[in-house]
């Protein structure tokens, strides 16, 4: 009998297609069981998916995961991970030696890649004896919070914490520094409140904050300096505010995320700033990177006055392929993609899109994926969490014949 090893193609080329639903246990089958970022060549070579989580590149730059499935993010995200991979362990610490105290910006009510970075970092300071410890402000829709390596949760509820209310957030953190007194107060380092509201209570600690933190490494902190130009090393604060990609999310382990009561003795604060709410923009205005709902054309759009109209009575932003940027049919800047923006839209959806490996990578962060297109077998309908398979012209008209419709319903009973 011959020993001649015999290729099977069609493993191989699963082994290459990171979008097969069977991709991972494919590459642990190869890899004799092992992790699916290495396994064996055909010739014996050993193998590394430079796409996998961890893996350090030539520049010595360690990969992290932005594609939501570590984070357990929604739905989508669960359904990705493969079927061969672990199960979490579920992780109580019923009495801790101390805690790390998080306050997140949750945009939406919901934690956002920025937070899940820092609970992360979070959770690498905790360890084994220390608990993580939540202050959520206002609405709070995220039921994936023990995903994230939460052990307690303080939601602070009410009109006087509710929109842009720093006095009265930051005596809700007093309350919790004096009956919990955490041995580190965490915040995102971002324009969406949880800067400026860190800064303000490490004045109020009379704690010198470390801000820009990339990297925490034993009592060492390394953050940005001189306009991001050089980076500044020191003794790991008390107040520390972090930014995004600090460090990985929490993928190993699910927490409980406790409720804990409310601190007693909270004082009354007189807001002397009054928000009066979010100011409205134009869709067309608004940068792609922060954008919460895109309408995305690609080569499959034909009539462009339509989708155009469609995304001004949806009230969404507009997006496009590389396709469609090439053809001359939308601008540079609208062009979402690793080759163009990476996104992180609460709703994304694609109108002719039939998804390029660029073009899915650039949408990994979105929480929601609609997609509407002819072709049932594409692989932007395999990532979608809703797919329409019909003609895109026609179901857009349709949509926006509906709500114009209801638009126009709820005038006439005004």
């Amino acid at each position: 009998m011959s020993d001649i090893i015999r290729r099977d193609p069609r493993t191989e080329w699963i082994a290459r297609n990171r979008l097969h639903p069977e991709h991972d246990a494919v590459l642990a089958a190869l890899g004799g069981g092992a992790s699916s970022a290495e396994w064996m060549g055909p010739n014996g070579v050993i193998r590394r998916d430079p796409h996998a989580v961890g893996f350090i590149g030539p520049n010595g730059i360690r990969r992290i995961d932005r594609s939501g499935v570590q984070s357990a993010s929604g739905a989508s995200a669960v359904r990705r991970e493969s079927a061969a991979a672990p199960k979490r362990q579920a992780v109580t610490i019923a009495s801790p030696a101390f805690m790390i105290a998080v306050v997140g910006d949750m945009p939406g009510g919901r934690l956002s890649a920025h937070d899940r970075d820092v609970l992360g970092l979070a959770r690498q300071l905790a360890g084994a004896d220390g608990a993580v410890l939540l202050a959520v402000f206002g609405d709070m829709r995220e039921d994936g919070l023990g995903e994230a390596g939460v052990d307690r949760v303080i939601h602070f509820t009410g009109q006087e914490v509710e929109g842009y209310a720093p006095d009265a957030r930051l005596a809700a953190l007093e309350g919790v520094e004096r009956e919990h007194a955490p041995r580190h107060w965490l915040f995102p380092d971002s324009p969406l409140g949880g800067g400026e509201l860190g800064r303000r209570l490490a004045a109020r600690l009379s704690e010198r904050p470390a801000t820009q933190v990339w990297q925490v490494a034993g009592d060492q902190c390394t953050g940005r300096g001189s306009a991001g130009s050089t980076d500044i090393t020191r003794a790991l604060p008390r107040v520390v505010l972090a930014l995004a990609e600090c460090a990985e999310p929490v993928a190993d382990t699910v927490h409980a995320a406790e409720p804990m009561a409310l601190p007693s003795g909270l004082p009354t604060v007189l807001r002397r700033i009054e928000d009066l709410g979010a100011v409205a923009v134009d869709p067309s205005g608004v940068a792609l990177a922060e954008a919460e709902f895109i309408l995305s054309a690609g080569n499959g759009i034909h009539d462009w006055d339509g989708f155009h109209h469609a995304a001004k009575v949806l009230g969404a932003t507009e997006g496009a392929s590389r396709v469609a940027v090439d053809n001359g049919f939308m601008p540079r800047h609208r062009q979402v993609g690793a080759t163009g923006t990476w996104v992180t839209a609460r709703v994304y959806l694609s109108v002719g899109i039939s998804g390029a490996i660029q073009h899915l990578q650039g949408i990994q962060q979105c929480d929601k994926v609609v997609t509407i297109n002819k072709d049932a077998g594409c692989d932007m309908v395999k990532r979608a969490d809703l797919a329409v398979i019909a003609d895109s012209g026609e179901v857009l008209s349709a949509l926006v014949e509906l709500v114009e419709g209801s638009r126009k319903e709820q005038r006439n009973a005004a």
